[in-house]
């Protein structure tokens, strides 16, 4: 049987780091015998140029008939005076709801050879292993009303921070799940203190926890959070929390790793289909320069072995193909950072030394 996944390189770099993970998902089909399909389909700012939509129907379909998603990234600052609804970063927001891509699973991985890469004290970061379950499809993203306004006679922005009782019952039941398969510690991260919202979210999850009584379940707020992830990340096992403290934390967090090109993500709904892509955006400033780190999109399809196909074989082999590269001393440009015998790479070596270890593992 073949597996079908649909490939939206996007914009910027997006392309580029979309065609080392094919490289890694073909060296999956030599070494294991799986069969992959590939239709490729246009998002954010190149479907824009084509067609005036960042996100067409024919690139919906294309997505909703596929088994996977492998998304590159999307946005360019030429498309920063569109209005919202045409911007590239809409794309995003969009499939992610027609999809009913709801979790976001971010893991946070300091790999021993990378310790170097951080700007924080080796005995800080060393046996990091984080996993962020951010709820991806509610919250000010999503929240209605919103908009900009004239209100009192002056101008106003507003966005609506929204939760449902639904929503956060069933990111949290995905947090505990997970936790079960780790270290049964779920770290909740919200403002109960002063948002309504919060509060909601903190009631909610006290009560889904009752659910999973093997599980240590603590809360945090958000900016103590923050500060946390810094001080003491090996505290944390699994951190659930909400939309835009998700987003914000998980790039925080890169950084423990060394660098945002080292982190992927997986998005997922109540079945098997999910959206692959790595956290970084589009980076045009570098696009077409083959500097781009490919790890994170690579990373991004050992967790499409693992959470859509459940070939938990590839996705570990991936991983081994990844630590075995970088502690043979290759490292591109965002993750070098001086240390002996190390050799600098472009973003297409980077995936041809990768997808062809992946096949002597």
């Amino acid at each position: 049987m073949a597996y079908k996944i649909a490939i939206l390189p996007g914009d910027g770099v997006g392309p580029e780091i979309v065609n080392e993970g094919i490289k890694v998902l073909n060296s999956i089909e030599k070494k294991y015998g799986y069969e992959f399909e590939y239709e490729r389909a246009l998002i954010g700012g190149a479907a824009y140029d084509d067609c005036s939509n960042p996100l067409p129907d024919s690139t919906i379909s294309i997505a909703k008939d596929a088994d996977a998603v492998l998304l590159g990234a999307v946005g360019d600052w030429k498309y920063d005076t569109l209005p919202a609804a045409l911007r590239p970063e809409s794309a995003l927001l969009g499939i992610r709801k027609v999809l009913n891509l709801f979790a976001n699973l971010r893991p946070v991985n300091v790999f021993d050879e990378l310790t170097d890469a951080s700007t924080l004290k080796k005995d800080v970061i060393n046996g990091v292993d984080i996993m962020i379950v951010r709820e991806l499809t509610g919250d000010v993203y999503f929240g209605e009303p919103k908009g900009i306004d004239v209100i009192n006679g002056e101008r106003a922005g507003f966005n609506n921070m929204i939760y449902y009782e639904k929503e956060v019952e069933r990111i949290a039941h995905v947090a505990f799940q997970t936790a079960l398969k780790r270290n049964n510690k779920v770290c909740s991260v919200d403002k109960a203190n002063v948002l309504d919202a919060s509060r909601l979210w903190r009631e909610v999850v006290t009560k889904v926890s009752e659910l999973y009584p093997q599980v240590e379940l603590t809360h945090m707020y958000v900016d103590n959070a923050a500060m946390q992830l810094i001080k003491n990340p090996k505290q944390f096992d699994v951190i659930l929390t909400g939309n835009i403290f998700g987003d914000i934390l998980s790039d925080e967090a890169s950084m423990i790793s060394g660098s945002l090109g080292m982190l992927p993500s997986a998005s997922l709904s109540s079945g098997a289909k999910g959206l692959f892509e790595p956290i970084h955006g589009s980076a045009p400033d570098i696009k077409g320069q083959n500097k781009v780190n490919p790890i994170a999109t690579i990373l991004s399809v050992s967790m499409m072995m693992k959470y859509t196909f459940g070939k938990d074989n590839a996705a570990d082999a991936i991983e081994s193909a990844v630590k075995s590269v970088l502690k043979k001393g290759y490292r591109t440009s965002d993750i070098n950072y001086g240390a002996d015998n190390t050799t600098v790479v472009g973003t297409s070596q980077m995936g041809d030394l990768i997808s062809q270890e992946l096949l002597l593992i």
